[in-house]
């Protein structure tokens, strides 16, 4: 199968398109950055990277997501800007991760593709639960948003969808975003830097792996419907992550301070079992363990 990543060259993009083609699958990433130098650093040397094909385009231009799509059979959606730059700028962050998710959504209609499963995020929940939707960031709002057009296209065009919440998604290649600070205290450990996570308080703490092998099951297995569903990973508090760095990293000078997240820490997995049985969950621990080995290279 041949399956389009959108914003492929990203952190996620990138773990995505290593587990697809470690499952038999040809790849093309779409982006709109030429930069290649993380995302060849992930991949790795031990799989086929004849199979990968690079598509430059801006995922707000509908023009090029219909070229992106044309011959693609399913698509990993991760194309976006993360709280900092929404909240900067939100009108930007509306037409990259509204009109852009619309825009995949229709090329996928006009080319006959019927499987897509798209990132969404935890911050649809804002602080208070993570079973009723309270976004308290605009990039939550616009992930809340592109959940309701995805059923609409489930309704109108029977384009079948799985949107996936990550939480604090961690590991190897994690470098922006609000929720990146605990693994660059992993990779300041590994390079014997001391380093300061922001934000306290309790997340589920997602190893990217873990979360690439759900999108990429997500886009070759779609159920039909539109699903969103949670990803809880491990639970965990900055002070539990900070340990696991220590364990390691004995000497590591690494601390956290600030305020909690703004989306709610606890929150159900079940429903994303019920439909995928199996998904693969790395401990805290491990996933610390192999992203500080990572940065040591």
């Amino acid at each position: 199968m041949r399956v389009l990543i959108t914003g492929g060259r990203g952190f996620i993009g990138a773990w995505t398109a290593r587990v697809l083609l470690q499952g038999g699958h040809d790849v093309r990433i779409f982006d709109v950055h030429d930069e290649r130098t993380t995302f060849d650093a992930l991949l790795g040397d031990d799989v086929d990277t004849a199979r990968v094909e690079h598509v430059r385009g801006d995922v707000a231009e509908p023009s090029d997501v219909d070229k992106a799509v044309a011959g693609c059979e399913a698509i990993v959606h991760l194309a976006a800007v993360l709280i900092p730059t929404a909240r900067k700028d939100p009108l930007l962050g509306a037409r990259i991760n509204v009109l852009g998710t619309l825009h995949v959504f229709e090329a996928a209609k006009r080319a006959g593709v019927r499987g897509i499963a798209y990132a969404s995020s935890a911050a649809v929940f804002g602080p208070t639960d993570g079973v009723h939707p309270e976004p308290r960031t605009q990039y939550g709002a616009y992930k809340l948003c592109n959940e309701g057009n995805a059923r609409a296209y489930w309704d109108d065009a029977g384009i079948r969808s799985v949107g996936l919440r990550p939480s604090t998604v961690y590991g190897p290649g994690r470098e922006i975003g609000v929720t990146a600070d605990p693994t660059l205290a992993m990779r300041a450990a590994a390079e014997n830097r001391p380093y300061t996570i922001r934000f306290t308080g309790a997340t589920g703490m997602d190893y990217v792996e873990d979360v690439a092998a759900i999108f990429a099951r997500a886009a070759t297995e779609t159920p039909d419907g539109a699903h969103a569903f949670s990803l809880q990973g491990q639970l965990a508090t900055m002070d539990d992550v900070l340990d696991a760095i220590r364990r390691i990293v004995p000497a590591a000078e690494v601390r956290a301070e600030g305020p909690e997240l703004m989306f709610a820490a606890a929150i159900d997995e079940t429903p994303l079992h019920a439909l995928f049985p199996n998904v693969r969950r790395t401990p805290l621990i491990d996933g610390t363990r192999a992203t500080i080995a990572f940065y040591r290279r």
